[in-house]
């Protein structure tokens, strides 16, 4: 990862601490949005992924990157209102490195 990636993210997760910390829905997306449930989160999630799929298949480059740019905000969201830091993502991804994709894939399944 780049390191204006890794300050993109950490900003953001900054941001949206912030933010459920405050928990003024009236003021904030991400507060109204986690005042909702986790439910709600997830489903926004899902529905930004499907923008992202529709946008990598059917669109150019630069929808592409507005909704990834959704997808990863909304993850954040998800991530910080479970307790989850990007940390605990950039851990994970270091111990599958080297592993292959077929090799890790069957060792998580039971």
């Amino acid at each position: 990862m780049s390191k204006a990636m890794g300050e993109a993210l950490g900003r953001l997760e900054a941001v949206i601490h912030d933010r459920l910390a405050a928990g003024e829905a009236e003021d904030s997306y991400v507060a109204s949005l986690a005042a909702k449930g986790r439910g709600k989160i997830a489903q926004k999630l899902g529905e930004e992924a499907v923008e992202a799929v529709i946008a990598a298949v059917s669109e150019d480059d630069p929808a592409l990157i507005g909704e990834a740019s959704d997808l990863v905000f909304h993850l954040a969201i998800l991530l910080a209102e479970r307790g989850i830091a990007w940390d605990a993502i950039a851990a994970e991804l270091a111990r599958r490195h080297g592993t292959s994709g077929h090799t890790e894939k069957a060792s998580r399944q039971s």
